[in-house]
């Protein structure tokens, strides 16, 4: 496994999400067309009691959030945007789920840059465990005021 090149501090200071919304732990490589994360699944996640009691999964739909917080953290690292802006989610396409993830699983989310066009940025990601996509998606970001 790589060190990483980001911790949560750092993670903190490029997007506004926290506990228990923010799915990142750290990345493990950046440069100017993508990020590379990482997430682990503690056990103890609120989510996994009711997601489903006695089969707990991890909802795709924050697989999706892992992307997209990942995509934030890439576009405030490697774009000039305007001070009080953040990036915020426009639009998700083409997801596909691919396998079920739960408790004690590690995930590593890639996301790459296609399109930059003025405020407005085009990634793809990839969720893996183990190596295996359980997730696909393609996203787009502007940076907003918050």
């Amino acid at each position: 496994m790589n060190s990483p090149v980001m911790n949560l501090d750092e993670i903190k200071k490029c997007i506004p999400h926290r506990d228990p919304f923010l799915w990142l732990d750290e990345v493990i490589e950046i440069n100017d067309k993508q990020i590379i994360a990482r997430k682990y699944l503690d056990p103890d996640l609120p989510v996994f009691q009711g997601h489903y009691p006695n089969h707990p999964v991890f909802p795709g739909v924050l697989q999706c959030e892992m992307a997209m917080q990942a995509g934030a953290v890439f576009i405030s690292k490697i774009a000039e945007i305007e001070e009080g802006t953040v990036p915020v989610a426009t639009r998700l396409n083409n997801v596909q789920f691919r396998k079920m993830v739960g408790p004690g699983d590690t995930l590593e989310i890639i996301v790459e840059l296609t399109e930059h066009l003025s405020n407005a940025f085009f990634l793809k990601a990839k969720i893996l465990h183990e190596g295996k996509v359980t997730t696909r998606c393609e996203f787009a970001c502007a940076a907003a005021k918050v």
